[in-house]
């Protein structure tokens, strides 16, 4: 039984890797801050560990549990959690940046370099990282999230060359528009925390919110979460797995026009799609 540590499950993509991979016979060990999330996955079978992304000492707990039930070896990683802060650069501040950059960046580095010992004494295991379309193309008022996910794009490039001739395989997920509680979670912090109705920006926040609340009808460019534990499941399963895996059609789309088109062009496609959205 192949073992698996989860973050980020109490939804969506999460939640969907945990019960798929139970469901096929690993030995799942599903990550969550809430209670009631915590409960729900103790009820589809796996174990539910509480761990929370920004706090040092969570992490390490919830990962010292993980090992106590397994001899102390871990055969894959899945770095999933994490949120969206919206809103435009100029109205963010340096601790609303220093919180996403703790949950999307911060927490899952800490992570990696606890399990990386573990993996280097049994010889072998699985780091997969779930980044996003928008950590290779950026999107208007979307700052925050577009630079954790840009920066956990390179430190995961550089840890690939880093384990290159051992055991250790690393690959990224880099999902587009996926139906979970992930925009609406992002429209909360967005709600808590942006100034938004004295901003110069507010006719278009006002936009958003309508965007956020809406997107999950828009059915033609958003996949189902099981469409990213596909993917996940050729990352653990496959002899070579692959350094990079783009879910849905948007974001392969994007990704070859990053590969070939001038960043002016990139810059009035995203304007253009932002406010055909707004």
């Amino acid at each position: 039984m192949k073992s698996i540590l989860i973050t980020g499950c109490s939804s969506g993509i999460g939640l969907c890797a945990a019960e798929t991979l139970h469901k096929r016979g690993y030995q799942v060990f599903a990550t969550a801050r809430k209670d009631q999330d915590l409960e729900k996955l103790a009820q589809l079978g796996v174990e539910s560990i509480r761990m929370e992304m920004e706090d040092s000492a969570s992490i390490k707990h919830g990962l010292e549990k993980v090992l106590a039930k397994t001899d102390g070896t871990l055969d894959a990683l899945f770095n999933n959690a994490g949120f969206a802060q919206a809103g435009a650069v100029e109205d963010l501040t340096r601790d609303m940046m220093r919180k996403q950059f703790e949950a999307n960046v911060f927490g899952p580095m800490e992570l990696i370099n606890l399990v990386i010992p573990v993996m280097r004494k049994q010889g072998y295991g699985r780091i997969i990282q779930n980044t996003s379309i928008l950590g290779i193309v950026a999107m208007p008022y979307r700052g925050a999230y577009n630079a954790s996910k840009f920066a956990l794009e390179g430190f995961t490039n550089t840890l690939r060359q880093e384990l290159r001739n051992t055991s250790i395989f690393v690959s990224i997920i880099a999902p587009g528009p996926i139906h979970s509680n992930f925009r609406k979670n992002a429209l909360q912090h967005y709600q808590d925390n942006v100034q938004h109705k004295n901003s110069i920006h507010k006719e278009r926040y006002q936009k958003m919110e309508q965007y956020f609340f809406n997107l999950a009808s828009k059915r033609s460019f958003t996949a189902g979460p099981e469409a990213v534990t596909k993917q996940l499941i050729h990352a653990l399963e496959s002899k070579r797995p692959k350094i990079r895996y783009y879910v849905t059609f948007s974001a392969h789309l994007f990704a070859f026009l990053r590969r070939i088109l001038p960043d002016s062009a990139i810059d009035f496609l995203m304007d253009r799609i932002n406010r055909s959205e707004m």
